[in-house]
């Protein structure tokens, strides 16, 4: 398998496409969605504004591709997480869905390397274990399909890694 766990900045990850934890509207917002539209610039909104204009956004679970601007990576690939309600409102489905869709959208642009952030453990208030095991079950599946495909988890946070770390590992980490 072809996955690799950092603990850092996503918008400094030199690969094909970074993906960003956006809001349905596609115009930035907070956490790794902000800091992605403020490094990559101006480029990343106007090609959001385009999609907007065809499409009315992006729906929750599902992924859209713009332009990378001024970050290292190529390309960002724009996918909805579901805010966390009570577990029984989806929630698990449309996670699963945003990490689907968005090694969809890599494949059908032939891209080799993605690196994904923590997609709704911030704001959204999606478990942070529970998420995690979705990416991994969600990753794993797709590149046993698709092994040319490199996938970064890039976490911002301590926490996140160290959950990550012991998923993909099966060591606790010491704390």
């Amino acid at each position: 398998m072809n996955i690799n766990l950092l603990n850092g900045d996503i918008t400094k990850i030199e690969v094909d496409a970074i993906v960003n934890a956006a809001n349905t509207s596609l115009l930035g917002g907070g956490g790794v969605d902000g800091a992605i539209h403020k490094a990559g610039g101006p480029e990343i909104l106007e090609d959001c504004r385009k999609i907007r204009s065809q499409q009315g956004g992006c729906k929750v679970g599902e992924a859209v591709i713009t332009t990378a601007g001024k970050l290292p990576a190529r390309f960002v690939i724009h996918t909805v997480g579901p805010v966390w309600q009570d577990g029984r409102q989806g929630e698990e489905e449309l996670l699963y869905n945003a990490y689907q869709n968005s090694l969809l959208l890599a494949r059908e642009n032939n891209l080799t390397s993605v690196a994904f952030p923590n997609i709704s453990t911030g704001i959204y208030r999606f478990p942070k274990v529970k998420a995690a095991e979705i990416a991994i079950k969600c990753v794993t599946l797709f590149l046993r399909e698709h092994p040319s495909i490199a996938v970064h988890f890039v976490c911002y946070d301590t926490e996140n890694y160290e959950i990550y770390e012991e998923l993909l590992t099966g060591k606790k980490t010491p704390h």
